[in-house]
């Protein structure tokens, strides 16, 4: 009977590899350096958008569909903010955001398709409706305007943020910082993270993940309850998540 030596005889087990540690969700990118576009920035939020990224030290382009009107809301912003039109925005732009009203939101991104492809695109487009008893939650074909977005723009990363913000506060010179989070959703964590990182460069506010866009009507029809707490309370209400 043969015995047989354990110790040399049997194959050698392979170390386990150490668990990696999960990323840290507030780890996010440098976005200094970036050329964020504001498409419809002669609109009060695209503006109020504009004003804050620039004075955060952002370089920013206003876009609308008539350059010298651009460039005239940009020469009154001032802090190095140019002007130009919505194509000229979109191609010399790294981050894109749309924040043009709803009933051109579709028409905009169709003439802009080749422009924005490849560009990280953020959504800020809530599609409301007013009647007698206030504002109301509109249901686009595609679900919200952020899925519309994406599925005109299919050669862009679209995400979807700055929905929840007062245009008032955002254009008063006088406010250091603006106390709200930001909503952000997407598909891509990468893109998510650049959009939150983003809006932490504006004093006061953070970006906090919520989802991907087909969560992204929820967060759009809030709006027209902020719309209700404002005209209720005389206040320009935005949004704080707890217990992250």
């Amino acid at each position: 009977m043969t015995s047989t030596d354990n110790s040399t005889g049997s194959a050698q087990q392979p170390a386990a590899e150490p668990a990696r540690a999960a990323k840290d969700p507030w780890d996010l990118p440098d976005v200094s350096g970036l050329v964020v576009g504001v498409l419809g920035g002669t609109g009060d939020q695209g503006r109020g958008l504009a004003y804050r990224l620039a004075r955060a030290g952002q370089k920013v382009i206003i876009g609308s569909r008539a350059a010298e009107r651009a460039r005239s809301a940009a020469g009154e912003l001032g802090l190095g903010v140019e002007g130009a039109d919505n194509a000229e925005c979109a191609r010399r732009s790294d981050i894109v955001i749309v924040a043009v009203p709803w009933d051109g939101h579709a028409k905009t991104l169709e003439a802009l398709r080749e422009e924005l492809s490849g560009k990280l695109v953020v959504d800020c487009v809530n599609p409301l409706g007013f009647d007698k008893k206030g504002a109301y939650a509109l249901k686009p074909e595609e679900g919200s305007a952020a899925e519309q977005a994406a599925a005109l723009l299919p050669d862009s990363r679209v995400t979807a943020a700055f929905h929840h913000l007062s245009a008032v506060l955002l254009q008063d010179e006088a406010i250091e910082e603006i106390d709200t989070d930001v909503m952000v959703l997407g598909e891509a964590r990468a893109d998510t993270d650049i959009v939150q990182a983003l809006a932490a460069r504006i004093p006061g506010m953070r970006g906090v993940f919520a989802g991907r866009l087909r969560n992204a009507h929820q967060v759009e029809s809030l709006v027209a309850n902020l719309i209700s707490v404002n005209r209720r309370y005389k206040a320009h209400a935005g949004l704080r998540v707890t217990d992250v």
